[in-house]
Formats: structure tokens, sequence, C-alpha cells
């Protein structure tokens, strides 16, 4: 279905961005990746679906890195048709204990940078007369938890920006259009879930059921690949008038 598409997945060398970047590969799209960790097995991973791969290295707190970014995705592949904004960052502390430097951090990482792929790559999906911004969200991008002050406030930004540029774009063959999962087991929340286990003297297995039953009632994670096949519907046809949506994928989380 994707086939001549290039996407650009930020975040993507591992977790919920790695998922998206396959999936979206499976349907045909060339990928180029962002982020940290093991960057040669993710790319052999995306390779491996048949499709051309690139990588930039873009710290997603430097407008100007994420300029040379685009620019780069652009060059090698000659076009940036499907944008998935899914870098982020964490850090779990009171309001007034938040240290102000992570607080920048995570507002520019999980939100700034989102703007700034954005405006970059709008010009060339408007000319082309197509184009999916798809941008990961959060659960946080419609509820608040406590301790989460700098993570919450971006991801309701990220929405905001989402329905904004749907808007703005309402008219055109571009859409912008936002997912929201709950509890996803990535790299990160397994390290949570590590800590729980050990702090609380239980079996790790044990430790997710609790992690889950505070929040999620579906007593399920949501997984990469549900992620990914999210993605690839908000760039089927049948999404062609899907715009500013905020599509929780949370196990009944919201519902309550």
């Amino acid at each position: 279905m994707l086939k001549g598409k290039t996407a650009l997945v930020t975040g993507s060398t591992s977790g919920i961005g790695l998922g998206i970047a396959k999936a979206l590969a499976a349907q045909g799209a060339n990928v180029m990746l962002n982020g940290f960790g093991e960057v040669e097995a993710a790319k052999a991973e995306v390779a491996a679906l048949g499709v051309a791969v690139g990588y930039h290295g873009a710290d997603m707190s430097q407008p100007g890195e994420i300029a040379e970014m685009i620019e780069a995705c652009q060059s090698q592949f000659g076009a940036l048709d499907i944008l998935v904004n899914n870098a982020g960052i964490q850090y779990v502390a009171p309001v007034d204990e938040f240290p102000v430097e992570r607080w920048d951090a995570i507002i520019a990482i999980n939100l700034s940078s989102a703007f700034h792929t954005t405006r970059l790559a709008l010009p060339g999906m408007k000319a082309r007369g197509w184009g999916r911004i798809i941008n990961v969200a959060s659960v946080h991008g419609l509820v608040a938890s406590a301790n989460k002050s700098a993570y919450v406030a971006a991801k309701h930004g990220i929405i905001g920006l989402t329905k904004t540029t749907a808007l703005e774009t309402a008219t055109t063959g571009v859409t912008a259009n936002a997912i929201c999962p709950g509890w996803v087991l990535t790299p990160l929340v397994q390290k949570q879930v590590d800590a729980r286990a050990a702090a609380e003297g239980v079996s790790n297995e044990e430790a997710k059921r609790r992690l889950l039953a505070e929040k999620e009632p579906s007593l399920q994670f949501t997984t990469p690949e549900e992620l990914g096949a999210m993605a690839v519907f908000m760039c089927s046809p049948a999404a062609d008038n899907l715009r500013g949506a905020a599509i929780n994928m949370d196990g009944g989380w919201v519902a309550q």
C-alpha cells in the first residue's frame, strides 16, 4: 500500500517507534530512522522487510539538527511523505520539586521537536498533495497522573498541535492525527516493572499485573505491533478524512 512512499519515524531504534517503522516498511514504505541505542540492529530489522532504510542521529532537542535530518531524508529518498513524531523522554517528580532543566528537556523533545519536524515537512507534503503526520501522544495527552507534570503537559500539547495542524490542512491531501497509547512494554517501562518487583518483593509478572491494575482495565499491555497497525490504517485511503483525531489505545484507561 505504501510502496514509493518515505516515512521518517523519530525515536525509532527500539520500542514503539521501531514497531511503527516496521509496520510501515511491511507496507512498502522506505524508512528514515532516528534515535539512540542499537542503531544497526534496528536498521537490519527494517531492511529485512525489503525496503530502503536510512538513519539520522539528530538530537531532538536541537532545532538545527532536526532541520538537518529533514533535509537528509528528502535528499536521500526524494520526499518525506509520512512523518511519525514519536521521540520522547520521561522524568517523575512533584511539580514543586521538578528540576527546571528536566522540564525544559521534556518539553523540547516531547513537544517542540514535533513542531519543528511538522513545520519543515508540511511544504513538501502540500506540494505533492499527499502526506500523513502521525503524532504518538499518550493516554497522558487525555488525562493526567501525579508527578508527571512535564510529560502530561507535553502530551496534551501534542494533541493540541495535532488538531491545529489538521485544521490548517483540512482541504488538502495532508492529514494529522495522534495515537494515545496506555502502558506499552517498552524497555523504559520494563525498567519500571523491574524496579517495582524489587521494591515490593514480587515476581516480574506480578509487578506487571500491579502496574496495569492501577490504570488499565484490560490488564494487557498495548503492543508496538498494535500501534504500528494503527499507523498503517492512518496512512490508508480509509483514513483520508480522519483529521485531528486522538485515538486512545489504552485498554480502557480513559473510559473509567
